[in-house]
């Protein structure tokens, strides 16, 4: 059968697809156009796709063999569930693998946005650092802070065991219990994003909820970039209604060169690297490779984001 692959995947899971099917690699740096993928997925019964590309209702009208789309990513936002369910076609997913990896990256944006740690990097690499001073990048302490967590699930929780060391109030939001929204934002230090992008989410942190944050707080989201408003966090840095923000992923991605978030102050932006160790992004391709393969055989795939399409079939 034959498949196509968005990008190159770190480990070898890779060679265990093409050892069973007819891959093919995109080999670019940048994804592939849309016009390309639209002139590809005709002859295609895989897919092996990345965030970054969009597998809509009109790619899988094109897609007429296509039997199985494996997702690199915990998210689907970039898939519509819903038609590739009504033609019967599995999606997968990678979900718990990148848990504890990206709780990591939460706790080192809290620390690096509220100790000043790229201004103080900088501040050395110009030349600038010449004594000791008692008032240079002056930060807030992680240890003993209050934090909201928005969005309680496998990411939320790990970020909470992570703070318990730091001797930090926590609290949350969830769809199960916590604490609401608006009380969340009051009394937190820093608000710590971690909930799914869907139509409740989008733009959840926007200029009424920025308004109700601590002047002293800060801002992270390691989940998708949507859900915060990226004008509204631009106004708020520089009228100085919060003390920062950091951010892994931001709307859109990535920023394009002149947009006004990029020109705030006391910002830290990183390249969606919440995945991003070797050991993780391996495990990864392992996982995407494991459901393409199910897929493709007819079989369940061990990770599927839309099971109703086997409930579909077995009716």
């Amino acid at each position: 059968m034959r498949v196509f692959v968005t990008r190159r995947l770190p480990g070898d899971a890779l060679d265990r697809l093409a050892a069973e099917h007819d891959v093919d690699v995109w080999q670019e740096q940048l994804p592939p156009e849309r016009g390309e993928l639209l002139a590809r997925v005709p002859e295609l019964d895989g897919l092996l796709a990345l965030l970054t590309d969009q597998v809509d209702a009109e790619l899988l009208d094109a897609a007429p063999r296509l039997r199985a789309i494996s997702n690199y990513a915990v998210g689907v936002d970039n898939v519509d569930l819903d038609a590739a369910t009504a033609r019967g076609i599995p999606v997968g997913n990678t979900p718990g693998v990148l848990t504890d990896t990206t709780a990591d990256l939460a706790v080192a944006l809290m620390l690096g946005i509220s100790r000043h740690l790229a201004e103080g990097d900088a501040y050395v690499r110009r030349g600038e650092w010449r004594t000791w001073e008692t008032g240079l990048l002056l930060g807030h302490d992680l240890h003993g802070a209050t934090v909201g967590i928005v969005g309680f699930g496998r990411i939320g929780q790990a970020v909470a065991r992570r703070l318990e060391g730091f001797g930090c109030e926590v609290l949350h939001t969830s769809r199960s219990g916590g604490v609401a929204l608006g009380e969340l934002l009051e009394r937190s230090d820093v608000v710590t994003i971690h909930a799914p992008l869907t139509p409740e989410t989008r733009g959840l942190i926007g200029d009424e909820a920025l308004a109700r944050m601590k002047p002293t707080a800060y801002l992270v989201n390691t989940a998708r970039g949507p859900i915060v408003d990226s004008h509204a966090l631009a106004r708020a840095l520089h009228d100085g209604r919060i003390a920062g923000a950091a951010l892994d992923v931001t709307d859109p991605e990535p920023l394009p060169a002149g947009h006004p978030l990029l020109e705030a102050p006391n910002l830290l932006v990183l390249p969606h690297l919440g995945s991003a160790t070797h050991a993780t992004r391996e495990r990864m391709a392992g996982m995407a490779v494991d459901n393409l393969l199910a897929g493709l055989a007819g079989e369940r795939m061990p990770n599927c984001a839309n099971p109703e399409v086997y409930e579909r079939q077995e009716a």
